[in-house]
């Protein structure tokens, strides 16, 4: 759709009523530059211009208005814009600035970049916010991630006397090919190969170690919603650790996932080698955990002994998985020759959705191959 009907616009016609306001909203944003704007993004001919203003209550109002007029999905696209292009982060230190914006991930980004400088008056609004969002996404994720986990730490228990019910027929049937009988077109099982149900006491250790880098903050978000989800998990040990060029362990605050979040810094460094020699001194069951490092593999720390550190944790049985994001965006930019080194250890790294998460997990849980998706961009 094309709005417009200044000289700029080429149409040749002139917009009224809801349209017009559309175009005003839109202009204000994506216009041409301009002197004289006023809070709504006019200039002083009724030209339309770049810019929201300076003023929280002229800001305020074009939010409300691009909430009136576009889906959901365009109004966080253009809030994202607006941050981004016209440098609006500073206002959502104000709480009516807070209780205008439509949450999403990316504004919860933002704002734990900015919440250490808020002022105490906006710091409630803004973890209502974060707090949204977050319901949002446990809602969405899980129940599915439970019941993923659920199944595959049941079938991680291999039995030899299973019951009807839990015969695993694909391998039973490969382990008695020898007795297949021409005549009668049948296989004899005399081995059953079965799942054994997973006992209270059988137990998974899972560390989350993820990368609170500023570029990294829509997967600290998703990291955060699914180490609360995991560690409410009885089968499950879950352990998430944060870091930049420092470590920080947020395990004891699981199980609220907006204290974890507040807890996170975004922007800084990296070492993610000090993380990864951090993590390796908390496993105490090598052959039943899953490390997930989360992290675009810009290392600043020691390059060499991030991969030693991977493949001693590889060759002690752990199942190292290493994603460059975990979040709905495409693909991310990383570091190409890391994420090939790590590769060659036997630890492919590529990007996850958060609805991707639950059956990467459960096929690390059950020792099966990982499915790396075919996306020539990530190699």
């Amino acid at each position: 759709m094309v709005l417009g009907g200044g000289e700029a616009d080429g149409t040749g016609r002139e917009l009224r009523g809801r349209d017009r306001a559309m175009d005003e909203a839109l202009g204000a944003l994506y216009g041409r530059a301009g002197a004289g704007r006023d809070g709504a993004g006019r200039s002083a001919g009724g030209r339309r211009a770049a810019g929201l203003g300076a003023s929280a209550p002229g800001v305020a109002r074009w939010l409300g208005d691009i909430r009136t007029y576009f889906p959901s999905p365009v109004v966080q696209i253009m809030q994202r814009d607006a941050i981004d292009r016209l440098g609006l982060a500073a206002l959502l230190m104000e709480p009516e600035m807070l209780e205008a914006v439509e949450a999403d991930v990316h504004l919860v980004g933002t704002l734990l970049t900015l919440h250490k400088a808020m002022p105490e008056t906006t710091r409630e609004s803004a973890r209502a916010v974060v707090r949204k969002v977050v319901a949002q996404l446990e809602q969405r994720l899980a129940t599915r991630t439970r019941a993923t986990l659920t199944g595959a730490l049941d079938r991680s228990a291999r039995t030899a006397r299973p019951r009807h019910r839990d015969i695993d027929w694909d391998r039973t049937l490969r382990a008695n090919l020898k007795n297949y009988l021409p005549e009668h077109r049948t296989v004899v099982p005399e081995r059953l190969i079965g799942y054994g149900r997973a006992a209270r006491s059988v137990r998974k250790e899972v560390v989350l170690c993820v990368d609170q880098s500023g570029s990294m903050a829509a997967s600290v978000v998703h990291a955060s919603v699914f180490g609360a989800v995991l560690a409410s998990m009885r089968t499950l040990d879950t352990r998430l650790v944060v870091f930049d060029t420092s470590v920080v362990d947020l395990t004891d605050q699981l199980d609220d996932p907006v204290d974890v979040l507040f807890g996170a810094q975004l922007g800084g460094g990296t070492d993610i080698n000090r993380a990864l020699a951090y993590c390796q001194s908390r496993i105490t069951r090598p052959a039943d955990t899953v490390v997930v490092l989360i992290s675009d593999l810009y290392e600043g720390g020691v390059r060499d002994g991030m991969l030693k550190r991977v493949a001693a944790m590889k060759a002690s049985g752990v199942q190292f998985i290493c994603l460059l994001a975990l979040s709905d965006e495409g693909a991310p930019t990383y570091d190409r020759e890391h994420a090939a080194a790590l590769a060659a250890l036997g630890a492919p790294a590529f990007a996850c959705t958060p609805d991707r998460f639950p059956e990467v997990m459960a096929a690390a849980i059950e020792k099966r191959p990982l499915f790396i998706p075919d996306m020539p961009e990530q190699r």
